[in-house]
Protein backbone atom coordinates (compact mmCIF):
# COMPACT_ATOMS: atom_id res chain seq x y z
CA UNK A 1 0.00 0.00 0.00
CA UNK A 2 1.19 3.43 -1.29
CA UNK A 3 0.34 6.93 -0.85
CA UNK A 4 -0.89 8.18 -4.32
CA UNK A 5 -3.01 11.15 -4.77
CA UNK A 6 -3.67 14.23 -2.80
CA UNK A 7 -6.86 16.23 -2.62
CA UNK A 8 -6.99 19.85 -1.04
CA UNK A 9 -10.19 21.62 -0.04
CA UNK A 10 -10.58 24.95 1.50
CA UNK A 11 -14.19 24.98 3.25
CA UNK A 12 -16.10 28.24 4.74
CA UNK A 13 -18.05 27.61 7.66
CA UNK A 14 -21.47 29.69 7.21
CA UNK A 15 -21.58 32.91 9.60
CA UNK A 16 -21.41 33.04 12.37
CA UNK A 17 -18.70 31.01 11.43
CA UNK A 18 -17.37 29.90 15.02
CA UNK A 19 -14.21 27.38 13.90
CA UNK A 20 -12.01 30.08 12.08
CA UNK A 21 -12.67 31.70 8.88
CA UNK A 22 -11.75 28.32 6.68
CA UNK A 23 -10.56 24.79 7.03
CA UNK A 24 -7.99 23.59 5.11
CA UNK A 25 -9.56 19.76 4.67
CA UNK A 26 -7.15 16.99 3.21
CA UNK A 27 -8.22 13.58 1.26
CA UNK A 28 -5.33 10.94 0.79
CA UNK A 29 -5.80 8.04 -1.47
CA UNK A 30 -3.53 4.88 -1.95
CA UNK A 31 -2.62 2.64 -4.57
CA UNK A 32 -5.37 0.17 -3.56
CA UNK A 33 -8.31 2.66 -3.25
CA UNK A 34 -8.25 3.41 0.41
CA UNK A 35 -8.87 7.31 1.84
CA UNK A 36 -7.84 8.84 3.98
CA UNK A 37 -8.91 12.39 5.73
CA UNK A 38 -7.14 14.82 7.84
CA UNK A 39 -7.08 19.07 8.20
CA UNK A 40 -4.13 21.31 8.73
CA UNK A 41 -4.54 24.16 10.95
CA UNK A 42 -2.58 26.51 10.18
CA UNK A 43 -3.22 30.59 10.53
CA UNK A 44 0.51 32.11 9.56
CA UNK A 45 -0.48 31.65 5.72
CA UNK A 46 -3.11 32.36 3.37
CA UNK A 47 -5.07 29.46 2.23
CA UNK A 48 -3.99 29.50 -1.44
CA UNK A 49 -0.21 29.41 -0.01
CA UNK A 50 -0.51 26.98 2.40
CA UNK A 51 -2.26 24.72 -0.33
CA UNK A 52 1.42 25.18 -1.85
CA UNK A 53 2.75 24.16 0.75
CA UNK A 54 0.84 21.14 1.18
CA UNK A 55 1.33 20.02 -2.14
CA UNK A 56 5.25 19.69 -1.66
CA UNK A 57 5.31 18.28 1.92
CA UNK A 58 3.40 15.18 0.39
CA UNK A 59 4.94 15.25 -3.21
CA UNK A 60 8.64 15.75 -1.64
CA UNK A 61 8.21 13.63 1.23
CA UNK A 62 4.94 11.63 1.69
CA UNK A 63 4.40 10.58 -2.32
CA UNK A 64 4.73 6.97 -2.60
CA UNK A 65 5.21 6.14 0.39
CA UNK A 66 3.87 3.19 2.48
CA UNK A 67 1.24 4.99 5.19
CA UNK A 68 2.68 3.02 7.76
CA UNK A 69 5.84 5.13 7.64
CA UNK A 70 4.42 7.73 9.98
CA UNK A 71 7.86 8.40 11.91
CA UNK A 72 9.68 8.47 8.26
CA UNK A 73 7.55 10.96 6.96
CA UNK A 74 7.91 13.10 10.40
CA UNK A 75 11.68 12.86 9.98
CA UNK A 76 12.16 14.09 6.49
CA UNK A 77 9.33 16.77 6.98
CA UNK A 78 11.52 17.98 10.53
CA UNK A 79 14.74 17.91 9.22
CA UNK A 80 13.66 19.53 5.60
CA UNK A 81 15.82 22.17 4.27
CA UNK A 82 18.64 21.13 6.58
CA UNK A 83 16.48 22.63 9.74
CA UNK A 84 15.91 19.95 12.37
CA UNK A 85 13.66 22.30 14.42
CA UNK A 86 9.68 23.08 14.79
CA UNK A 87 8.82 25.01 11.59
CA UNK A 88 5.28 25.91 12.34
CA UNK A 89 3.96 26.16 8.57
CA UNK A 90 5.52 22.96 7.39
CA UNK A 91 4.58 21.25 10.45
CA UNK A 92 0.78 22.70 9.76
CA UNK A 93 1.10 20.63 6.42
CA UNK A 94 2.69 17.45 7.61
CA UNK A 95 -0.02 17.40 10.81
CA UNK A 96 -3.00 17.37 8.61
CA UNK A 97 -1.56 14.22 5.96
CA UNK A 98 0.02 12.78 8.92
CA UNK A 99 -4.51 12.35 10.28
CA UNK A 100 -4.92 11.12 6.76
CA UNK A 101 -2.63 8.37 7.02
CA UNK A 102 -3.93 7.75 10.57
CA UNK A 103 -7.44 7.26 8.92
CA UNK A 104 -6.25 5.36 6.04
CA UNK A 105 -4.42 2.73 8.25
CA UNK A 106 -7.62 2.42 10.34
CA UNK A 107 -9.66 1.50 7.60
CA UNK A 108 -7.04 -0.79 6.26
CA UNK A 109 -7.51 -2.29 9.45
CA UNK A 110 -10.82 -1.99 10.13
CA UNK A 111 -10.63 -0.40 13.09
CA UNK A 112 -10.08 2.71 14.75
CA UNK A 113 -7.44 4.58 15.42
CA UNK A 114 -7.22 4.56 18.79
CA UNK A 115 -7.11 0.81 18.76
CA UNK A 116 -3.51 1.69 16.71
CA UNK A 117 -1.88 4.03 19.28
CA UNK A 118 -2.56 1.92 22.55
CA UNK A 119 -6.17 0.87 22.89
CA UNK A 120 -8.85 3.02 24.40
CA UNK A 121 -8.33 3.85 27.90
CA UNK A 122 -11.28 6.11 27.86
CA UNK A 123 -14.50 5.17 27.36
CA UNK A 124 -16.20 8.52 27.70
CA UNK A 125 -14.51 11.96 26.87
CA UNK A 126 -15.47 14.76 29.27
CA UNK A 127 -15.97 17.85 26.58
CA UNK A 128 -15.91 21.82 27.22
CA UNK A 129 -17.36 24.64 25.35
CA UNK A 130 -16.36 28.27 24.51
CA UNK A 131 -18.87 30.37 25.34
CA UNK A 132 -20.25 31.79 22.44
CA UNK A 133 -23.86 34.22 21.90
CA UNK A 134 -26.81 32.72 22.22
CA UNK A 135 -29.84 33.57 19.40
CA UNK A 136 -31.26 36.45 21.24
CA UNK A 137 -27.66 37.95 22.45
CA UNK A 138 -25.79 40.79 20.52
CA UNK A 139 -22.74 39.57 18.67
CA UNK A 140 -21.30 42.58 19.47
CA UNK A 141 -21.49 43.26 23.28
CA UNK A 142 -21.82 39.45 23.91
CA UNK A 143 -17.68 39.45 24.42
CA UNK A 144 -17.74 41.75 27.24
CA UNK A 145 -21.36 41.17 28.90
CA UNK A 146 -21.40 39.59 32.18
CA UNK A 147 -25.01 38.68 32.37
CA UNK A 148 -24.85 37.07 28.84
CA UNK A 149 -21.95 35.19 29.43
CA UNK A 150 -24.12 33.65 32.28
CA UNK A 151 -26.61 33.15 30.99
CA UNK A 152 -24.99 31.26 27.98
CA UNK A 153 -23.05 29.28 30.67
CA UNK A 154 -26.02 28.59 32.86
CA UNK A 155 -27.13 27.06 29.15
CA UNK A 156 -23.79 24.99 28.16
CA UNK A 157 -24.65 23.50 31.86
CA UNK A 158 -28.17 22.42 31.30
CA UNK A 159 -27.28 20.73 28.19
CA UNK A 160 -24.38 18.56 30.26
CA UNK A 161 -21.11 20.62 30.05
CA UNK A 162 -19.05 20.87 33.07
CA UNK A 163 -16.57 23.10 31.83
CA UNK A 164 -17.05 26.23 30.16
CA UNK A 165 -14.10 28.93 28.37
CA UNK A 166 -14.51 32.79 27.80
CA UNK A 167 -11.59 34.91 27.38
CA UNK A 168 -12.56 38.53 28.09
CA UNK A 169 -9.36 40.36 28.78
CA UNK A 170 -8.73 41.30 25.26
CA UNK A 171 -7.14 42.69 22.95
CA UNK A 172 -5.05 40.43 21.16
CA UNK A 173 -2.78 42.96 19.59
CA UNK A 174 0.75 42.39 17.25
CA UNK A 175 2.48 44.83 19.19
CA UNK A 176 3.34 41.80 21.80
CA UNK A 177 2.40 41.86 25.54
CA UNK A 178 0.87 44.76 27.07
CA UNK A 179 -0.29 45.68 30.41
CA UNK A 180 -3.74 45.11 31.09
CA UNK A 181 -6.34 48.50 31.58
CA UNK A 182 -8.00 48.06 35.40
CA UNK A 183 -11.48 48.10 33.11
CA UNK A 184 -10.17 44.41 31.24
CA UNK A 185 -9.61 43.01 34.67
CA UNK A 186 -12.58 44.65 36.58
CA UNK A 187 -14.38 43.03 33.81
CA UNK A 188 -13.06 39.52 33.62
CA UNK A 189 -13.54 39.56 37.48
CA UNK A 190 -17.25 40.78 36.90
CA UNK A 191 -17.75 37.80 34.12
CA UNK A 192 -16.18 35.20 36.73
CA UNK A 193 -18.05 36.18 39.40
CA UNK A 194 -21.24 36.13 37.39
CA UNK A 195 -20.87 32.93 35.34
CA UNK A 196 -19.67 31.21 39.21
CA UNK A 197 -22.69 31.91 40.77
CA UNK A 198 -24.47 30.81 37.52
CA UNK A 199 -23.19 27.78 37.45
CA UNK A 200 -22.07 26.86 41.30
CA UNK A 201 -20.04 24.18 41.87
CA UNK A 202 -21.21 22.44 38.25
CA UNK A 203 -18.75 23.36 36.12
CA UNK A 204 -14.97 24.54 36.18
CA UNK A 205 -14.12 28.18 34.50
CA UNK A 206 -11.94 28.11 32.15
CA UNK A 207 -10.19 31.69 31.42
CA UNK A 208 -8.62 32.02 28.42
CA UNK A 209 -6.23 34.90 27.00
CA UNK A 210 -3.95 34.56 23.88
CA UNK A 211 0.12 35.67 24.83
CA UNK A 212 -1.22 39.27 25.27
CA UNK A 213 0.07 40.47 28.35
CA UNK A 214 3.36 41.29 29.78
CA UNK A 215 4.56 38.86 33.03
CA UNK A 216 3.61 42.10 35.44
CA UNK A 217 0.03 42.27 33.89
CA UNK A 218 -0.70 38.15 33.60
CA UNK A 219 -0.15 37.98 37.32
CA UNK A 220 -2.20 40.85 37.99
CA UNK A 221 -5.22 40.02 35.97
CA UNK A 222 -4.91 35.87 37.31
CA UNK A 223 -4.26 37.23 41.52
CA UNK A 224 -7.92 39.12 40.35
CA UNK A 225 -9.33 36.03 39.19
CA UNK A 226 -8.35 33.99 42.13
CA UNK A 227 -11.06 34.04 44.35
CA UNK A 228 -13.03 31.99 41.39
CA UNK A 229 -11.36 28.93 41.26
CA UNK A 230 -10.41 28.72 37.26
CA UNK A 231 -9.53 24.88 36.44
CA UNK A 232 -7.24 26.82 33.92
CA UNK A 233 -5.33 29.98 33.12
CA UNK A 234 -4.53 29.96 29.33
CA UNK A 235 -1.49 31.12 27.84
CA UNK A 236 -1.28 34.44 30.16
CA UNK A 237 2.06 35.43 28.34
CA UNK A 238 3.46 34.40 24.70
CA UNK A 239 3.61 31.04 23.98
CA UNK A 240 7.70 31.21 23.23
CA UNK A 241 7.80 32.85 26.23
CA UNK A 242 8.35 29.99 28.51
CA UNK A 243 10.49 31.59 31.49
CA UNK A 244 8.21 34.03 31.61
CA UNK A 245 5.28 31.97 32.02
CA UNK A 246 6.57 30.04 34.49
CA UNK A 247 6.88 33.25 36.61
CA UNK A 248 3.15 33.42 36.29
CA UNK A 249 2.83 29.77 37.10
CA UNK A 250 4.29 30.51 40.40
CA UNK A 251 2.73 33.62 41.27
CA UNK A 252 -0.68 32.75 40.84
CA UNK A 253 -3.28 29.98 42.40
CA UNK A 254 -4.47 29.14 38.97
CA UNK A 255 -3.11 26.40 36.71
CA UNK A 256 -1.00 27.44 33.92
CA UNK A 257 -2.19 25.72 30.53
CA UNK A 258 -0.80 26.27 26.95
CA UNK A 259 -0.25 24.53 23.64
CA UNK A 260 -2.46 25.23 20.35
CA UNK A 261 0.37 27.85 19.24
CA UNK A 262 3.26 25.04 19.88
CA UNK A 263 4.38 22.23 17.54
CA UNK A 264 6.19 19.31 18.06
CA UNK A 265 8.00 17.66 21.13
CA UNK A 266 10.80 20.31 20.79
CA UNK A 267 8.46 22.97 21.79
CA UNK A 268 6.19 21.56 24.39
CA UNK A 269 9.18 19.63 26.70
CA UNK A 270 10.77 23.28 27.70
CA UNK A 271 7.18 23.62 28.87
CA UNK A 272 7.31 20.76 31.06
CA UNK A 273 10.67 21.26 31.96
CA UNK A 274 10.23 24.54 33.33
CA UNK A 275 7.30 24.21 35.04
CA UNK A 276 5.19 26.50 32.99
CA UNK A 277 2.49 24.65 32.41
CA UNK A 278 0.75 21.42 33.93
CA UNK A 279 -2.16 21.40 31.29
CA UNK A 280 -1.01 20.92 27.24
CA UNK A 281 -3.38 22.04 24.57
CA UNK A 282 -2.11 21.25 21.49
CA UNK A 283 -3.79 21.30 18.24
CA UNK A 284 -3.76 17.69 16.28
CA UNK A 285 -3.83 19.70 12.69
CA UNK A 286 -0.43 21.89 13.68
CA UNK A 287 1.42 20.09 16.38
CA UNK A 288 3.01 17.37 14.47
CA UNK A 289 0.09 14.66 14.27
CA UNK A 290 -0.85 11.94 16.29
CA UNK A 291 2.16 9.84 16.82
CA UNK A 292 3.98 12.89 17.73
CA UNK A 293 1.30 14.07 20.49
CA UNK A 294 1.04 10.58 21.60
CA UNK A 295 4.66 11.01 22.39
CA UNK A 296 4.40 14.45 24.28
CA UNK A 297 1.41 13.39 26.17
CA UNK A 298 3.79 10.12 27.12
CA UNK A 299 6.39 13.12 28.21
CA UNK A 300 3.44 14.77 29.93
CA UNK A 301 3.07 11.72 32.34
CA UNK A 302 6.28 12.24 33.74
CA UNK A 303 5.63 15.67 35.28
CA UNK A 304 2.23 14.96 36.57
CA UNK A 305 1.07 17.18 33.56
CA UNK A 306 -2.62 16.67 31.88
CA UNK A 307 -3.64 17.20 28.27
CA UNK A 308 -6.76 18.75 26.74
CA UNK A 309 -6.29 19.04 23.18
CA UNK A 310 -7.66 22.36 21.79
CA UNK A 311 -10.24 22.99 19.03
CA UNK A 312 -10.77 26.39 16.74
CA UNK A 313 -10.89 24.36 13.72
CA UNK A 314 -13.32 21.73 11.79
CA UNK A 315 -14.40 18.79 12.85
CA UNK A 316 -12.03 16.34 11.24
CA UNK A 317 -9.74 17.52 13.33
CA UNK A 318 -11.71 17.36 16.45
CA UNK A 319 -12.07 13.40 15.11
CA UNK A 320 -8.50 12.99 15.45
CA UNK A 321 -8.56 14.92 18.86
CA UNK A 322 -11.07 12.16 20.14
CA UNK A 323 -9.28 9.24 18.73
CA UNK A 324 -5.79 10.57 20.44
CA UNK A 325 -7.88 11.49 23.74
CA UNK A 326 -9.55 8.08 23.83
CA UNK A 327 -5.93 6.45 23.81
CA UNK A 328 -4.39 9.00 26.35
CA UNK A 329 -3.90 8.10 30.33
CA UNK A 330 -3.30 12.06 31.48
CA UNK A 331 -6.46 13.28 29.57
CA UNK A 332 -8.24 16.20 31.37
CA UNK A 333 -10.89 16.98 28.89
CA UNK A 334 -11.54 18.02 25.32
CA UNK A 335 -12.17 21.15 23.47
CA UNK A 336 -15.67 20.58 21.38
CA UNK A 337 -17.24 23.15 18.66
CA UNK A 338 -21.09 22.04 18.23
CA UNK A 339 -22.05 23.88 14.69
CA UNK A 340 -24.90 22.25 12.01
CA UNK A 341 -22.00 22.61 9.43
CA UNK A 342 -19.94 20.94 11.89
CA UNK A 343 -22.48 17.88 12.86
CA UNK A 344 -23.14 18.60 8.65
CA UNK A 345 -19.49 17.71 7.53
CA UNK A 346 -18.77 14.70 9.51
CA UNK A 347 -22.83 13.54 8.99
CA UNK A 348 -23.24 13.64 12.34
CA UNK A 349 -20.42 10.96 13.56
CA UNK A 350 -19.05 12.55 16.49
CA UNK A 351 -21.44 14.58 18.88
CA UNK A 352 -21.56 15.28 22.83
CA UNK A 353 -24.06 14.00 24.98
CA UNK A 354 -24.58 15.28 28.19
CA UNK A 355 -21.18 16.87 28.35
CA UNK A 356 -19.42 13.78 27.74
CA UNK A 357 -18.22 11.96 24.12
CA UNK A 358 -18.07 8.74 22.99
CA UNK A 359 -15.18 7.73 20.81
CA UNK A 360 -16.42 6.14 17.81
CA UNK A 361 -15.97 2.39 16.90
CA UNK A 362 -16.16 2.80 13.35
CA UNK A 363 -12.51 2.22 11.17
CA UNK A 364 -10.06 5.15 11.16
CA UNK A 365 -11.25 8.41 12.68
CA UNK A 366 -15.12 7.56 12.97
CA UNK A 367 -16.38 9.90 10.48
CA UNK A 368 -17.89 10.00 7.17
CA UNK A 369 -16.96 13.64 5.51
CA UNK A 370 -19.45 15.21 3.18
CA UNK A 371 -17.03 15.78 0.68
CA UNK A 372 -19.98 17.17 -1.26
CA UNK A 373 -20.98 20.12 1.39
CA UNK A 374 -17.24 20.86 1.78
CA UNK A 375 -16.84 21.74 -1.79
CA UNK A 376 -20.03 23.47 -1.96
CA UNK A 377 -18.57 25.96 0.50
CA UNK A 378 -15.39 27.43 -0.68
CA UNK A 379 -13.73 30.24 1.10
CA UNK A 380 -13.88 33.53 -0.80
CA UNK A 381 -12.30 36.13 1.65
CA UNK A 382 -8.58 37.26 2.05
CA UNK A 383 -8.46 36.99 5.82
CA UNK A 384 -6.52 34.42 7.25
CA UNK A 385 -7.91 32.01 9.66
CA UNK A 386 -7.23 33.71 12.63
CA UNK A 387 -5.58 37.28 12.82
CA UNK A 388 -4.11 39.61 15.27
CA UNK A 389 -4.90 43.34 15.63
CA UNK A 390 -2.86 46.36 15.33
CA UNK A 391 -4.59 48.90 17.79
CA UNK A 392 -2.83 48.54 20.96
CA UNK A 393 -4.99 48.20 23.93
CA UNK A 394 -7.74 51.19 24.90
CA UNK A 395 -6.81 52.24 28.50
CA UNK A 396 -9.13 54.90 28.42
CA UNK A 397 -12.63 53.47 26.70
CA UNK A 398 -11.72 50.00 27.35
CA UNK A 399 -11.62 46.93 25.45
CA UNK A 400 -14.58 44.85 23.28
CA UNK A 401 -12.68 42.48 21.20
CA UNK A 402 -14.84 39.88 19.36
CA UNK A 403 -11.83 37.25 19.01
CA UNK A 404 -9.32 36.25 15.95
CA UNK A 405 -11.88 35.74 13.28
CA UNK A 406 -14.71 37.98 14.28
CA UNK A 407 -18.52 37.12 12.99
CA UNK A 408 -19.52 39.29 10.07
CA UNK A 409 -22.01 42.11 10.81
CA UNK A 410 -25.11 42.47 8.95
Amino acid sequence: MKLKDLDIIVTAPPAPGWGGRYWILVKLTTDNGITGWGECYSASVGPQAMRAVIEDVFDRHMAGENPENIELMFRRAYSSGFTQRPDLTVMGAFSGLEIACWDILGKARDRPIHALLGGRMNERIRAYTYLYPLPQHSLEDFWTSPEMAAETAAEMVRQGYTAVKFDPAGPYTLRGGHMPAMSDISTSVAICKAIREAVGDKADLLFGTHGQFTTAGAIRLGQALEPYSPLWFEEPVPPDAIEEMAKVARAVRIPVATGERLTTKAEFAPVLRAGAATILQPALGRAGGLWEMKKVAAMAEVYNAQMAPHLYAGPIEWAANIQFAASIPNLLMAETIETPFHDALIKGAIRVEDGFITPPDIAGLGIDVDEELARANPYTGEGLHLEMREDPCDYVNGNNFEGGAPAPKD
